[in-house]
């Protein structure tokens, strides 16, 4: 029987080459730039899996000229550059890597918090430039984070230990909303309490927004829900860039009508909305939320693992849409 065939669309563990390697005819993208659409679909044509990244975009148009596809293993948590619904029409299968990045990536949503909070992006920049030369009694003063409100909206895995960290490590009152309540018994483990929106943006200290990209939740934080906060809260963003009005949150910030922010998404990505870099009271890291190495090897695996299991007739460990099995 001959092998099937796959495109691993960027450079990815040497590992994880092997793994897939052992299964499959491997053609393995060498370099981090990223395909244009065209070069992807020629890439593509009689692969019958593909090993993608948040940067490939697979579209109907994408999937009708690549009949031979049978899945789409993204090594990612989000999937919105993947039109699943398509797929889904054309029986190709789309896993991506949840679980595994969980801890870390809430362990970046708090640094920025603090950081935002205590002005650390702010002090650096200052004590580089040569301006620390003198105390005064509200010289750096940012915000409290212990004993604050942490405010969480979309309260999944990562929401869920964002709030542990918050109020198990730091004595914040927790509050949070979700599209759907959490059980009774995970509130209590938590000590979480369930706001409407609302009711969460008017008392939040500092806000995370946890949620998943979707065409309801574009641009959910804009002015009207910025003024609702408090002039001293912090916003974090380590969810999708497309949450947040980015120009409504600079101005937000530019007028004091925020205290700070802390992103690491954001809406253009790489690109950044030139009024946020111009702001003293936002912290920006490039979308590194799972950036370690043991979370990035751990992700890359199960995207392998998938596209192992959904081509050899097993069945892949995190399907998006099982309805599709078996191939």
């Amino acid at each position: 029987m001959s092998r099937k065939h796959i495109l691993v669309a960027r450079r990815t563990p040497a590992e994880v080459i092997e793994k897939l390697s052992a299964h499959f005819e491997v053609d393995a993208v060498e370099g981090d730039e990223v395909l244009a659409p065209a070069a992807l679909r020629e890439r593509l044509r009689g692969k019958a899996g593909a090993y993608i990244f948040g940067s490939e975009r697979i579209t109907a148009e994408l999937l009708d000229a690549c009949p031979d596809l049978r899945v789409v293993s993204t090594m990612s948590v989000g999937y919105n550059h993947i039109d699943v619904a398509a797929c889904t029409a054309r029986g190709v299968l789309v896993t991506n890597t949840p679980d595994v990045l969980t801890e870390t990536t809430a362990d970046l949503g708090f640094a920025l918090l603090m950081a935002a909070a205590r002005r650390m992006g702010e002090g650096e920049r200052l004590l580089r430039a040569g301006g620390w030369q003198r105390w005064s009694w509200d010289f750096m003063a940012g915000a409290d984070v212990h004993g604050s409100t942490l405010g969480i909206l979309g309260m999944g895995r990562i929401g869920q230990a964002i709030a542990r960290r918050g109020r198990f490590g730091f004595g914040m009152r927790v509050v949070y909303h979700n599209r759907s309540r959490l059980p009774a018994q995970v509130e209590t483990e938590l000590a979480a309490r369930y706001l409407s929106k609302d009711e969460l943006l008017a008392v939040a200290d500092h806000l995370v927004l946890v949620l998943p990209y979707s065409a309801e939740s574009h641009h959910c934080i804009a002015a009207p829900e910025l003024a609702r906060m408090k002039r001293t809260a912090t916003l974090v963003n380590i969810a999708r860039g497309g949450i947040v009005d980015e120009d409504a949150l600079a101005a937000a910030l530019r007028e004091g009508r925020l205290g700070a922010a802390g992103l690491d998404v954001f809406e253009g990505e790489p690109q950044v909305n030139p009024a946020l870099l111009t702001l003293s009271n936002v912290v920006l890291t490039p979308h590194v939320g799972s950036a370690t190495i043991p979370t990035r090897l751990a992700m890359a695996g199960l995207a392998a693992d998938n596209l192992v299991a959904a081509l050899t007739g097993a069945t892949p460990p995190t399907p998006l849409n099982p309805e599709v099995l078996p191939l």
